[in-house]
């Protein structure tokens, strides 16, 4: 049996042009950090040289070694700005910071990760490997819509996100902008790329009325 993570766990599906409120459960994941514009930024690439041949390494372990074949999910990355307006009215892409994310299953454990990363480090060197880590992220009450589009286009949702659905549905915004790219942007029309926004969020408490 292989495993299709995307199907078994219902955090990676969103509706399109509406927000969801769901809860997402603590996943851990292949992590690397950097900063600065993904299109042009030498940082960005190495990390996903980094992240893909490691992130493969423990599938085929998992697969010949546990017999527990899956497929590899799709890319994932945290977003983050000192300024908010740098994603949505600014857009200035030099002022992200970032965290590529790839999940990791549940039955992965630290042994396993040791000997996927030695075999990774074997192909594409120790430098590069290092700079990959295993972490835990644990969103909890979020709020997440599918954005059919390019991702310049997605400016005008965050800001719907941010300015009018949170606040209005008794919610602050907690934790780091989180995208899930469910397609492939080397082989998929801009236009047609199919990605989840998600933002996690607290409730406000509501303020007794005097009695």
């Amino acid at each position: 049996m292989k495993h299709d993570l995307r199907k078994e766990l219902a955090s990676y599906s969103a509706p399109r042009e509406r927000f969801d409120v769901v809860t997402v459960p603590p996943l851990r994941y292949l992590m690397v950090d950097g900063h600065g514009d993904p299109n042009t930024a030498p940082a960005y690439q190495a990390a996903l040289a980094a992240l893909y041949p490691f992130a493969y390494k423990l599938k085929f372990f998992s697969k010949n070694e546990l017999g527990e074949d899956y497929t590899v999910m799709p890319l994932e990355g945290l977003w983050w700005a000192d300024d908010p307006a740098a994603f949505t009215t600014g857009r200035d892409k030099s002022l992200w910071s970032w965290t590529l994310l790839n999940l990791i299953p549940a039955w992965i454990t630290d042994e396993h990760l040791d000997v996927a990363r030695s075999a990774a480090a074997r192909s594409v060197g120790d430098a590069a490997i290092d700079a990959v880590r295993a972490g835990w992220l644990d969103e909890g009450l979020c709020v997440q819509t599918l954005h059919v589009g390019s991702y310049d286009d997605e400016a005008p949702v965050l800001d719907a996100l941010h300015t009018e659905f949170v606040p209005a549905n008794g919610m602050r915004m907690v934790g780091l902008h989180h995208e899930i790219y469910l397609s492939d942007a080397r082989r998929t029309a801009p236009e047609k790329l199919r990605t989840i926004l998600r933002q996690p969020v607290a409730r406000i408490p509501s303020i007794p009325s005097p009695s």
